[in-house]
């Protein structure tokens, strides 16, 4: 099959093997697949990105001397079921799923693996027990955004946040506008945001924050002040880049809470003197639970989660270098969609 490959940090487009569906696993193939941050800093940080995960536990990170196929947002449909399934959906059938396989030996990463290739390939497989059937009334593009958007709902849920804090959302690239769709979820107002790039300040509208700042004219914090009154402070870190989180726990007032979900992939420094004398919390948080999961696509098939203002672009697999090239300037996109081949 064809597929966009990590190869040598670089982005190719090579053949690269089918994958075959294991027990209780089924071959799809890619209809959608959004581009992550996170590829974006994989591929620019490959070598941080490896020894991070090594040091965390993962046995099974990507050998970065081996190819590996990225894209872990996706919509696909069903083509063969492997041995053991239950058949539930048919072929035919549009489903979403975790990028993980749930095999006897442990969970398996899809996406970030030399063995598991994710939604930048033509196919993949996914475990069957993990599947979610699309409702027919949901785009094959909106529905690729449910994992991204997975993630903002796990991150306020992990946070506790309440409508007696007051939300400040630091960064609105795709990790923040999903935080920002989740507040809105709960109902949790005002949702104060900043962002530099007045694209993103725009998305951030149009997926539900009431105040919107640009750092470079006002302090995020000066405007955060304005709304939230006697309320507590909870920060949502979306942004990932060193230096932040020293920024954010500076200016925090005391007893505030701080949420890091953008996902920092180099060595970054903090003083932890700030944090004990202003009493703060911090707290990072990582993807999104099946239920969480299934919730999210609930959301966007209602209405509640409006994805149609992020996708800004469609390429094919051979356009993928040049979409992360895009991406790398806030003011022309905001998400662009890999469409598998008709």
């Amino acid at each position: 099959m064809r597929a966009a490959v990590m190869r040598d940090r670089k982005l190719v487009v090579a053949d690269v093997p089918l994958p075959e569906p294991g027990p209780a696993e089924v071959l799809v193939r890619t209809l959608a697949c959004g581009i992550c941050g996170s590829d974006l800093h994989a591929l620019k940080h490959a070598d941080a990105f490896v020894a991070n995960a090594r040091r965390a536990g993962n046995p099974r990170v990507m050998d970065l001397t081996r190819d590996v196929v990225m894209g872990h947002e996706f919509c696909a449909e069903i083509v063969e079921h492997g041995p053991g399934t239950t058949r539930a959906l048919p072929v035919g059938a549009r489903v979403c799923s975790r990028p993980v396989l749930t095999r006897d030996t442990g969970p398996q990463t899809i996406g970030y693996s030399n063995d598991h290739p994710g939604g930048y390939g033509e196919y993949m497989r996914l475990s069957e027990a993990l599947l979610l059937e699309v409702p027919s009334d949901v785009s094959t593009d909106h529905a690729a955004l449910t994992e991204p958007m997975a993630v903002g709902l796990h991150a306020v849920r992990k946070a506790g946040v309440t409508p007696k804090d007051a939300p400040l959302v630091i960064g609105c690239g795709p990790v923040g506008l999903a935080v920002i769709a989740a507040l809105g979820l709960r109902d949790i107002r005002p949702i104060v945001a900043a962002d530099f790039s007045p694209r993103r300040r725009q998305l951030a509208v149009a997926l539900g924050a009431d105040v919107v700042v640009d750092p470079a004219t006002m302090s995020p914090w000066e405007r955060w002040r304005e709304t939230a009154g006697p309320r507590p402070a909870v920060v949502f870190e979306c942004v990932g880049v060193p230096g932040v989180l020293d920024q954010l726990m500076a200016a925090a007032p005391r007893h505030a809470r701080i949420v890091v979900v953008g996902v920092c992939m180099e060595a970054d420094t903090i003083y932890p003197m700030l944090g004990i004398v202003k009493e703060l919390s911090l707290q990072f948080v990582l993807g999104y639970t099946q239920e969480e999961f299934a919730a999210t696509l609930e959301h966007i098939a209602d209405g509640r989660i409006a994805v149609a203002s992020l996708i800004t672009g469609h390429v094919a697999i051979d356009g993928l270098a040049g979409a992360f090239e895009a991406l790398a300037s806030p003011e022309r996109h905001g998400k662009i969609i890999v469409r598998g081949p008709e």
